[in-house]
């Protein structure tokens, strides 16, 4: 076996510099790349006057973007599905959830306004006070509490499509 000495002694091993300058490197990169993937990302929306809100329902927090609904400003009818929840700790408004209320939960609509929500395969209605934000099934524009679900005769099925007038 040879041994060349004077190439063992002329080899130098990378200095502890250079690696950190790599990774200096590396770190500047992956700054470039999130600082714009993150401006790509924003959304022209927010100049529109938009609310973006977040609550939380059994312990997840969802984030609800909002908007005023203009159809209930005008105080016009809606229709659509609806179904019910019985738990939950605290609305969206802040308000301790109480299944035994005649409570909804609306995407848009404001706190306290009150809907008549009429069941289209029984007739029954009952009103109704938006205390809460939701529903976040795709398809469904209102989720009533309990005690309104019995009045309207839906619990059984668990989603009806309804008819929603705007009291107040």
């Amino acid at each position: 076996m040879y041994l060349n000495v004077e190439a063992a002694r002329s080899f130098r091993a990378p200095s502890f510099s250079s690696a950190i300058l790599g990774n200096v490197v590396r770190l500047f990169a992956v700054g470039l790349i999130a600082t714009g993937i993150a401006a790509c990302a924003q959304s022209p929306v927010a100049t529109n006057k938009a609310q973006f809100r977040v609550t939380t329902r059994k312990a997840s927090v969802v984030a609800v973007y909002t908007r005023r609904h203009a159809a209930f400003a005008t105080h016009a009818a809606s229709d659509g599905l609806a179904s019910f929840y019985v738990d939950g700790s605290r609305t969206a408004s802040g308000e301790k959830f109480d299944p035994h209320e005649l409570t909804a939960a609306h995407r848009t609509l404001p706190f306290g306004t009150r809907l008549r929500v009429t069941s289209v395969a029984t007739g029954r209605s009952v009103t109704v006070r938006i205390n809460d934000r939701g529903p976040f099934v795709p398809g469904r524009v209102l989720d009533v509490s309990y005690s309104a679900a019995d009045r309207l005769g839906i619990v059984g099925r668990g989603v009806a499509k309804v008819k929603i007038d705007v009291v107040q």
